[in-house]
């Protein structure tokens, strides 16, 4: 992947902003029709808000919200949830540093296992997931099989002591 052509700044930040819960609102208004309600299984801006939930934002050079994501550390893994890129912002990389400042933050924090749940009708999505090394796997957590649903693991080392 082509490394982005266009300044960006991503760092964690809060989900509460109104920039940003836009971007939350065009990931609902994707996936909703794709799916029945019994599938969606997104958080909301209280959920992001945890202190156990690392959100991070990705910025262009004028500071608008273009993508966004959240970790929600537990104690066995962390799970991804709400990952989200304009189209217009697509094939940049900037999905891939989302995800990197992410799961670096939790390794930081002695996490090193990264689960996910997405649907089986977003094949860039699924692609992207198993370019960064994430692999299909069986529901996991409070998660029940689902015909809509794949679900997927990745395992790290964990940061050299």
């Amino acid at each position: 992947m082509a490394p982005s052509r266009f300044p960006m700044h991503i760092a964690l930040e809060p989900a509460n902003q109104p920039d940003v819960l836009a971007l939350i609102d065009e990931l609902d208004a994707y996936q909703k029709p794709l799916y029945p309600p019994e599938s969606h299984h997104g958080i909301d801006v209280d959920a992001l808000s945890q202190p156990n939930v690392l959100f991070a934002v990705a910025r262009d050079d004028a500071g608008r919200a273009v993508a966004c994501g959240a970790l929600v550390v537990g104690d066995a893994y962390a799970e991804l949830k709400r990952m989200y890129t304009r189209p217009a912002q697509r094939g940049r990389g900037v999905a891939k540093q989302l995800l990197s400042l992410l799961e670096g933050t939790a390794l930081d924090r002695g996490c090193t296992v990264f689960m996910l749940e997405t649907g089986h009708l977003q094949p860039e999505a699924i692609a992207f997931y198993e370019r960064a090394g994430y692999r299909r796997r069986g529901p996991f957590g409070d998660y029940v099989d689902d015909p809509n649903s794949l679900f997927m693991e990745k395992r790290t080392p964990g940061r050299p002591a």
